[in-house]
């Protein structure tokens, strides 16, 4: 599997001939640069521009088939289950709600691909996962929100990451300052970005919480 990050909270991933997409970047984003590859799923955490670009994720005959919400699903030779959470995006003020911003709806999703399980946490901003989630074997893969803004805070992420217990972390949605936070939170100062990861089931083998910084 080779996982790259692509701005926002947008992963490419991919295996063999099946590419997914988590939160692609739609064109009418106003903060996020637009996906610019074909996919043959896309996972959308939240129906907002910045996350919700499936049109952006189509080339010539590779047509994403869109999940966007809760619920269980097979395509082609992945597995994947979508859970409700909750997400505060684009509020200033985190978790105070105002007058322009209200509670949304985040779907977190784990899912099964080349003999590894990934759980993407989306614009999560919740530390209380859904109980179903809790109960799964810990992740191979953890791609987390970092940089607040309504989602995780850095603490809230590095914690989250430690109950998961999963294997290795790779946090999206982060600035220099957040990313900081985060690296210290986790024991992973000093972490360098990398362009991709490439991971095989038995690379696995003794890692406990390593972080993995991917450069956008």
């Amino acid at each position: 599997m080779i996982i790259t990050y692509h701005d926002g909270a947008c992963i490419k991933m991919s295996a063999g001939d099946t590419t997914l997409v988590f939160g692609p970047v739609s064109k009418k984003s106003d903060d996020f640069k637009s996906t610019n590859f074909g996919a043959d799923v896309a996972f959308v955490p939240l129906n907002h521009p910045d996350f919700n670009g499936v049109a952006e994720a189509q080339r010539g005959e590779r047509q994403p088939f869109a999940i966007t919400g809760p619920g269980e699903y097979e395509v082609k030779d992945i597995t994947a289950a979508g859970f409700a959470t909750k997400s505060w995006w684009g509020n200033s003020a985190g978790r105070t709600l105002d007058d322009k911003t209200e509670e949304r709806i985040n779907t977190i999703y784990s899912v099964h691909m080349d003999g590894l399980s990934v759980l993407y946490l989306g614009v999560n901003g919740d530390e209380k996962l859904p109980a179903e989630v809790l109960e799964m074997d810990a992740p191979d893969v953890l791609i987390t929100p970092v940089g607040d803004n309504g989602a995780l805070t850095p603490a809230e992420a590095a914690k989250l990451a430690v109950k998961l217990e999963s294997k290795i972390i790779i946090p999206i949605l982060t600035d220099d300052k957040s990313l900081k936070v985060f690296l210290k939170e986790a024991g992973a100062e000093g972490t360098k970005a990398v362009d991709k990861l490439t991971i095989k089931p038995r690379d696995l083998a003794g890692k406990e919480g390593e972080v993995v910084v991917l450069a956008a």
